[in-house]
């Protein structure tokens, strides 16, 4: 089983990037599931999701604490959440920022102990770009796909189809193949 949380604030496409992934998978002929953790929050306060894909049946109903890979939809988040907690060694981490590691003081996690498989992506440009608002999370699907390749950039692609009305799905489906394609380069640099 791949278990995936999601961080990021409220308005920002958590919970749908989410249920975009799980059915993503779900096109692929796997089992997924996704769920939301918040409670009352409002607008911009810290939320978190959770995605679990596996080849069989899922039985678990409890939040992922154990993430094989995180996606973090906003770099505000870095230092007010305990974002790496339960994330094992060679653990994957995709961060919406423009940011390098260096930058963002990461650069001790990817070379550490630890030595998680970050990757940063401007996933808030490209949605601004691409969409007009900047919704990070189906661009942050297309990086993930090209980060673990845990599913493909084509059920991802018909995921988003499926989520949003057509004008608004192509324009985030552009967002998520630039992402796709910045971050299968990135990934080609961290593996060399």
């Amino acid at each position: 089983m791949f278990q995936i949380r999601i961080h990021g604030r409220g308005g920002q496409g958590v919970v749908s990037g989410a249920e975009m992934l799980s059915v993503a998978a779900f096109l692929e002929g796997r089992y997924a599931q996704a769920f939301p953790s918040f409670g009352s929050e409002r607008m911009g306060a810290p939320v978190m999701a959770f995605c679990r894909i596996d080849d069989k049946e899922i039985r678990l109903r409890e939040p992922v604490l154990a993430p094989d890979a995180l996606i973090i939809q906003d770099q505000t988040l870095l230092h007010q959440v305990d974002l790496f907690s339960g994330l094992p060694v060679r653990g994957h981490v995709l961060l919406n920022s423009s940011k390098t590691l260096d930058e963002l003081g990461l650069a001790g996690f990817a070379r550490g102990v630890e030595r998680y498989r970050l990757c940063t992506l401007p996933a808030s440009e490209l949605a601004m770009k691409h969409v007009g608002r900047p919704v990070p999370n189906a661009a942050l699907l297309g990086g993930f796909a090209a980060v673990t390749g845990v599913i493909t950039l084509d059920s991802v692609l018909a995921a988003i189809r499926e989520k949003f009305p057509s004008a608004i799905a192509e324009k985030n489906v552009a967002a998520a193949q630039e992402a796709f394609d910045m971050a299968s380069q990135m990934v080609e640099a961290i593996d060399a």
